[in-house]
């Protein structure tokens, strides 16, 4: 019984790395197709946000399956539990990438009012932060997790600095206006990046000590 079960956790865990790939592909490919107005490369974006969504159901029923036929009470339970948390923030991060590449879809006809340079910086850290949370899940990782969740205050003090220029830009050309919204949209979905994988560091701190 408990081989079937340890089986069973292995297969969870490949699969919830490989959806924790394709989140991190989708976060990568969305900036790339903003960065270079790619409209193809952003309609891919959007389109694959399904076949994310499809994963989360396979790793959620996986959980079920596990609750339901082995009864795992204790640390399993908990991991279990951790798990179906982690998927709902995963599949956020999904929609967001998928969000972007919607918004990106309309500025691609168009010049940019500024050079993008601490957007595509949010991205490389939030890329990272992803990256790091679910490697922590694998390992077990306590410090690497907290690293994480401090990482956030990059994010924050870069969407700030977005918020601010954007603001300066309306205010010299009201002309400017409609972009520097979406664009400032488009920050806001990578900081809420940020924000899922911080959750998902904190759940892996409640995996380990039990504690939320």
């Amino acid at each position: 019984m408990r081989n079937t079960f340890d089986k069973q956790l292995i297969l969870l865990n490949d699969r919830l790395l490989e959806m924790g790939a394709m989140i991190e592909g989708a976060i990568a490919g969305a900036v790339k197709a903003l960065v270079t107005q790619d409209v193809a490369l952003a309609r891919e974006v959007f389109e694959n946000d399904d076949s994310i969504d499809e994963m989360e159901k396979e790793i959620e029923s996986i959980c079920l399956k596990l609750i339901l036929q082995q009864q795992p009470v204790a640390r399993d339970l908990r991991l279990i539990s951790t798990v179906l948390k982690m998927l709902t923030d995963m599949e956020r991060i999904g929609d967001h990438a998928a969000d972007i590449s919607e918004i990106t879809l309309y500025l691609a006809e168009e010049p940019f009012i500024k050079k993008l340079e601490d957007i595509p910086k949010m991205a490389e850290t939030t890329i990272k932060m992803v990256n790091d949370s679910l490697d922590a899940f694998a390992r077990m990782d306590e410090a690497l997790a907290k690293e994480v969740i401090q990482s956030d205050d990059i994010v924050d003090d870069l969407f700030d600095k977005v918020k601010n220029d954007l603001a300066i830009m309306i205010h010299r050309d009201v002309d400017n206006a409609k972009q520097a919204m979406d664009l400032l949209m488009i920050a806001k979905y990578f900081e809420r990046i940020g924000d899922h994988a911080v959750n998902i560091a904190e759940w892996v701190l409640y995996c380990l000590t039990g504690k939320h």
